[in-house]
């Protein structure tokens, strides 16, 4: 039906030759498929639940809302949860799906055996699925928890100098769930605290994310905390001389090993960004350019000019553009392999498929 009505409103303006008139469908087909495909957000947008679950925004910031209250550090799970779900298959809840006895799932994986908050993400979907029943995507939920994550943290928004609506962002939905999840293509997509520049690119390009999108969406280290294994290699065992990473500055190196007696620590929590673990800001960017971010990661913005520009741009300059620009690149990100239309499935529990 719509092929025939792409032919009604575009009618040949001569008759096609035949091989061409033979190929038409399938071009068609093609086109139409394409333009379905969520790989560059196509289906996506603002108010996709307007007129089936209108108050769906409301209700996930409430609870949302609630849960930074009762843990002022559950900020930065909830955002690590949609960056680890998109660069897995796209931006479809694979993150939240159980290991079967037959597979081993994403959330299973060592890269994201130290995610939380899934327990957030359930009473979010409970108190969906109580008010629009199967409506409301995971998928989706994973999308605008971690903007009203990430918006709670901000002191602009919180403030109610950023926005009426108190959003850092808007978050486009209209994403579907998937089916499938994999701890095998977890470890092979995350970007790893140990990434050089080259890989980083790499990552970010194979999820037609740029560079621009790399050195801002970095920024999310500004909330948050880690453990002693993430970075146990940075301040012991770097090379074979069984020394430090050498981009590390010695000082911040020295106070990290005194923390981190042991590298397989996992009780001593790290913060990112030394007293403003809760607070995001460009504070980041400021220890970055000191050689104090915490992963290997952070410091290989330095080794790219244009990732290096940004961090200079972003230390000493508008907090505004910043924000701005982090809003732009999570929309990005939350277009990257995204199911829409009939894809995949609305799932009734976000960790099973129905």
């Amino acid at each position: 039906m719509a092929a025939r009505a792409l032919l009604r409103l575009h009618p040949p303006a001569l008759p096609l030759p035949l091989p061409l008139l033979c190929l038409l469908p399938l071009l068609l087909l093609l086109l139409l498929a394409s333009s379905a495909h969520g790989g560059g957000g196509g289906g996506l947008r603002v108010g996709f639940y307007e007129d089936s679950c209108p108050d769906v925004e409301a209700i996930v910031r409430k609870v949302v809302a609630k849960a930074v209250h009762d843990d002022p550090t559950a900020n930065a799970p909830l955002l690590r949860l949609h960056f680890h779900d998109c660069f897995v298959r796209g931006c479809e809840a694979s993150v939240l799906l159980n290991s079967t006895e037959g597979n081993q799932a994403e959330k299973d994986a060592k890269p994201n055996h130290t995610l939380e908050a899934f327990d957030v993400i359930d009473d979010v979907k409970a108190a969906l699925e109580k008010r629009c029943p199967g409506t409301v995507s995971c998928a989706d939920i994973l999308a605008i928890v971690a903007r009203d994550a990430v918006s709670l943290a901000t002191r602009a928004v919180a403030e109610g100098r950023w926005g009426k609506d108190g959003n850092l962002y808007q978050v486009e939905t209209g994403r579907r769930d998937g089916r499938e999840s994999s701890a095998r293509e977890a470890v092979k997509n995350l970007p790893d605290s140990f990434d050089g520049i080259r890989k980083l690119i790499k990552r970010f390009a194979s999820k037609n994310l740029g560079l621009k999108d790399l050195a801002v969406l970095s920024g999310a280290h500004a909330i948050g905390k880690s453990h002693c294994p993430s970075i146990a290699k940075r301040l012991r065992n770097f090379t074979a001389h069984r020394d430090s990473d050498p981009t590390l500055d010695r000082l911040y190196a020295a106070k990290l090993r005194q923390k981190c007696r042991r590298p397989k620590d996992k009780t001593t929590e790290l913060e990112m960004v030394p007293g403003s673990s809760m607070t995001f800001d460009t504070a980041y960017y400021g220890l970055v350019l000191k050689r104090r971010g915490l992963f290997h990661s952070d410091e290989a913005l330095l080794k790219n000019e244009e990732t290096r520009d940004l961090v200079h741009e972003y230390s000493r300059g508008s907090e505004e553009r910043f924000l701005r620009d982090f809003g732009a690149s999570m929309v990005n990100m939350g277009r990257v392999g995204v199911l829409t239309g009939a894809q995949g499935e609305i799932r009734k529990k976000c960790a099973v498929v129905n």
